[in-house]
Formats: C-alpha cells, sequence, structure tokens
C-alpha cells in the first residue's frame, strides 16, 4: 500500500495487539530489546517505487533485474543512514538490538542474498521488486521513518547516486579494516551519535519540516542527557565491589 496507509496499519496493528493481550491479563511491548540474549523487536520495512502500476525498480534488461532508478534509490538510502537511524532506531534501546550476534544490522551495506548487510535485494521481481531496510525497530514512529526514507531514496535518484559494490561476505566476521576498504560503514553506536548525525543532514530534517525536526531533536536530546547520568544496576554488579 502507499506510505500513509501502511503507517496508518502499523499503528492500528500495535494499538490491537495492546488491547488483546490486555484482555488475556497480558503486555504485549513493542520495545526493541527487552530481554537479554534473545533477538528483538525489529520492523523491517520494503519500499517499491511505482509510477501507475509500474514498478520502475524493475527492468528486465538491468542487472539483478533492477533498474537504474533502483541503484540509485538504494544509494540514497545508504549515503542518508546514519542520519535518519535517529528516526527508524529512535529509543536508548534500540541501540541493544544493533550489536554482533544478531540478526539486526549494524553496517551500511547491501545485499541481494547476504542476510548481514542494512539493506537487502529480495529474489522476487516484476511488480514485487523491493529494497528490504532491515535496521528499523518497532518503536520507530512510522509516519517519520518513512518520510525519511523516502526523503533518502529520492534524493538519491535526484543526484544519480551510485551504491557500492554488492556485500557477499558475512559482514560480521569481517574485520574493521575488511569493512574499511570496502567502503562499509557503521550505523551510529548510539542514540546521541545518531542525534549528532541527524541535526548535521539537511535532507532528511527537511523530510520531517523544521517544527518536527526540531521538537524531535530536542526531545531525544534530554532523553540522552537523562540515561548517560543514570547509574544502572549493571554497573552496580559490575564494578562497586571490585573498586
Amino acid at each position: 500500500t502507499n506510505a500513509v496507509e501502511a503507517a496508518d496499519k502499523i499503528v492500528l496493528f500495535k494499538l490491537v495487539v495492546k488491547m488483546i493481550a490486555r484482555g488475556h491479563g497480558l503486555y504485549a511491548s513493542f520495545m526493541p530489546k527487552p530481554l537479554n540474549g534473545v533477538p528483538g523487536s525489529g520492523l523491517h520495512c520494503n519500499l517499491s517505487l511505482f509510477e501507475n502500476d509500474n514498478n520502475v525498480f524493475y527492468d528486465e534488461f538491468g542487472e539483478r533485474g533492477l533498474s537504474k532508478t533502483a541503484y540509485h534509490f538504494l544509494a540514497g538510502l545508504l549515503e542518508f543512514a546514519p542520519a535518519y537511524t535517529a528516526i527508524v532506531n529512535p529509543l536508548i534501546n534500540s541501540y541493544k538490538r544493533l550489536v554482533d550476534g544478531y540478526e539486526a544490522p549494524q553496517y551500511i551495506g547491501w545485499s541481494e542474498k547476504n542476510r548481514s548487510p542494512f539493506a537487502r535485494i529480495p529474489r522476487a521481481r516484476g511488480n514485487s521488486t523491493r529494497i528490504e531496510m532491515r535496521s528499523i525497530d518497532a518503536a520507530t514512529n512510522p509516519y517519520l521513518a518513512f518520510a525519511s526514507l523516502l526523503q533518502a531514496g529520492l534524493q538519491g535518484i535526484e543526484e544519480e547516486m551510485i551504491p557500492p559494490a554488492e556485500i557477499r561476505r558475512n559482514v560480521y566476521i569481517m574485520s574493521k579494516e575488511e569493512r574499511h576498504q570496502k567502503g562499509i560503514v557503521d550505523l551510529p553506536y548510539d542514540l546521541g551519535a545518531a542525534i549528532d548525525e541527524l541535526k548535521d543532514s539537511p535532507v532528511i530534517l527537511g523530510a520531517l519540516g523544521p517544527d518536527i525536526a526540531d521538537s524531535y531533536i530536542a526531545g531525544k536530546q534530554l532523553e540522552y542527557q537523562s540515561y548517560i547520568k543514570f547509574v544502572s544496576q549493571w554497573e552496580i554488579d559490575r564494578y562497586f565491589m571490585n573498586y
């Protein structure tokens, strides 16, 4: 469906799940990483771009069946990923999900079959041709997320950006030097770093609009400052008796 209808359905789905859970004396949470040691709650997003009834990402004669437009759009998604991470991974807890050992990606790259990079091109072609974004988590505001992703992709088309080479190896077993050689960039490591990237991106700020952007950044900065001042039980358990 289109972006606004998709966002509406996500919000409705989450509301219905929570209401049904409460009816059974339970609580349903879409917290990105509610439990230690197990995968978190992702919200993988599959993007296509249509003109009338035709998916413009598909080209029967293009490399991998993809059009130049698809590659430009993909390049934009990769280029602006650090900036929109603060939107699609909006909580302190979001960055506990984006770590080694689980399916959630932490490195910016793309592949057709390899599931370790940030973006993947599923096998289907024709009107099902799409780009799957795998870093997004279930706490995101879908309206802001879709606006940011679309702006990034459309900017890639406008500037005719070219994506880096496909990643065929498992990124998680590559050294930092290998990743650097292949142009694989890390996602922001926490919410504070992500907000800094967002503040420096006129493109993604423009997708949000000045009022929403200013309010969002101010609120997230307060959240981050509160977090870094808080002494957690993990720190007490690890350090109190040793120091």
